[in-house]
């Protein structure tokens, strides 16, 4: 593929992520994602096949980014918690788009990647618990699904957050989901 149509794939991309965010797959328009990007909508089909296949390409590049930058370390869960908290806040389209996933396909469920990252994060965590670096009192899918519980919790997209936070209090809420996970991880029954 030359530079010319990686770049238009990139545009195509780049606009798709913020159309799909901000209205879903059912809502999103290939006609507002063709524009923004300055394409012909054509070429959303030929690079992508089709609106869905694009969301997906949408998804696939969002996981893949997050998965590539906030490491996980099941020996310092409270540290991941964090550095999770810090890549979601710095990359709010993440969750949206997670959300819309969950709510317009309920019947494929996560995607792969998603499911194969919390396969091996779950492992991560059972190994660490068999070796002593983790206490075993919860399984190592509810210490997970708990972690990322907390993680979300106050971030801008997450229906529990107040809208407009100051960049002050999101550091103070950053504080408490790293004691909240150190205090998961570290206290007793």
């Amino acid at each position: 593929m030359s530079r010319d149509a990686e770049a238009t794939k990139a545009r195509l991309l780049e606009a798709a992520t913020d159309e799909f965010a901000a209205h879903g797959i059912a809502g999103a328009r290939v006609d507002r994602i063709s524009a923004v990007a300055r394409v012909n909508k054509s070429m959303i089909y030929a690079y992508f096949g089709g609106k869905d296949a694009l969301f997906d390409a949408v998804m696939n590049a969002h996981v893949t980014r997050l998965l590539d930058s906030v490491p996980f370390t099941p020996a310092d869960l409270p540290g991941y918690a964090g550095r999770l908290f810090d890549y979601l806040l710095a990359n709010p389209h993440q969750l949206r788009l997670a959300t819309w996933y969950r709510l317009e396909r309920p019947v494929t469920g996560i995607p792969t990647e998603v499911r194969t990252s919390l396969f091996d994060k779950s492992a991560a965590i059972a190994q660490a618990q068999r070796a002593g670096i983790l206490p075993s009192t919860l399984t190592a899918e509810d210490l997970l699904v708990f972690l990322l519980g907390l993680v979300t919790a106050w971030l801008p997209s997450s229906p529990n957050a107040v809208p407009n936070v100051a960049a002050d209090q999101l550091a103070e809420h950053r504080g408490a989901v790293v004691v909240a996970v150190r205090l998961l991880v570290h206290s007793g029954p």
